[in-house]
């Protein structure tokens, strides 16, 4: 339930999350992290952005408005559906009033290089680092390391998930859920909620500093709907992986649901938000 995929095939309705999740996301992010990356941001610009994994722009939207200008933002993703409306969707004006650009690069973040961030005066990213493996995580980490501009990476999974009112199934799903995760598929180990950790362990290994801020998604009967859909497929990956839990978690499921769909279900999803800056 990533922002998009790096390498990966991504579901046909993922549009449809991703504009479901939009003011969740908003919602959660930390401005207090983007208050110090608009201190790095000094000169006349244009200030380059480069957006890993922009899936349909959300960020963007969010972001540019908060930051100086002018400001050009270069959006990679694998999907060609996504980035057409990234780019017919494109972010207003700066904080400023200056223009913000968008252009969009067909790229796969896991081979991105140096070269390919040139002139960057920010990389960011959302919800995006629990899709990759610990080797491509420090193989964007040093790429990024090597750029040398600040790198903003939001909404990371922790794996922790709080429903009210509790049940006692929760916490066995929950498990399920983080296990799958963490799976391998076609070859790649996902890291799944050990992205955070392992993204600020592996800056520090290049001498940058992460600072990190929680964001968590916190879910009532105004976000009913996404409540709804984000619990179907929470069960429906901890079943994938625990195919033992279809049958006991049978009434469960449908309980639920109705609960989430009624707006009788209060969801908080812990993520982090993470501020690599070299000092």
């Amino acid at each position: 339930m990533s922002e998009t995929g790096a390498g990966i095939d991504l579901p046909p309705d993922f549009a449809q999350w991703l504009a479901l999740r939009e003011p969740a996301d908003v919602a959660a992010r930390s401005t207090e992290l983007v208050d110090t990356v608009r201190a790095t941001l000094t000169g006349d610009g244009p200030f380059v952005v480069h957006d890993l994994g922009a899936g349909t722009g959300s960020l963007g939207r969010w972001l540019a408005p908060l930051l100086p200008g002018p400001q050009h933002w270069i959006l990679h993703d694998q999907d060609p559906d996504l980035l057409a409306q990234a780019a017919s969707e494109r972010p207003g004006a700066a904080a400023d009033g200056t223009p913000v650009t968008v252009r969009t690069r067909r790229a796969d973040l896991t081979r991105l290089t140096a070269a390919d961030l040139g002139g960057a005066d920010l990389v960011t990213a959302s919800a995006l680092l629990d899709m990759l493996t610990a080797e491509e995580l420090e193989h964007l980490v040093a790429t990024c390391a090597e750029a040398g501009c600040p790198a903003l990476f939001l909404i990371s999974v922790t794996g922790t998930v709080r429903l009210t009112p509790a049940d006692p199934l929760d916490a066995e799903v929950a498990a399920a859920f983080n296990a799958h995760q963490r799976r391998t598929r076609d070859g790649r180990r996902l890291l799944g909620p050990d992205a955070p950790d392992a993204c600020v362990a592996a800056f520090a290994r290049h001498g940058v500093t992460v600072r990190t801020r929680p964001s968590p998604w916190q879910l009532g009967p105004a976000q009913a709907a996404l409540a709804a859909q984000w619990f179907t497929g929470w069960l429906d990956a901890a079943r994938e992986q625990c195919p033992e839990l279809t049958e006991r978690t049978r009434e469960y499921g449908r309980r639920r649901r109705a609960e989430a769909e009624g707006g009788r279900l209060g969801v908080v999803v812990e993520h982090t938000d993470l501020l690599a800056v070299r000092r």
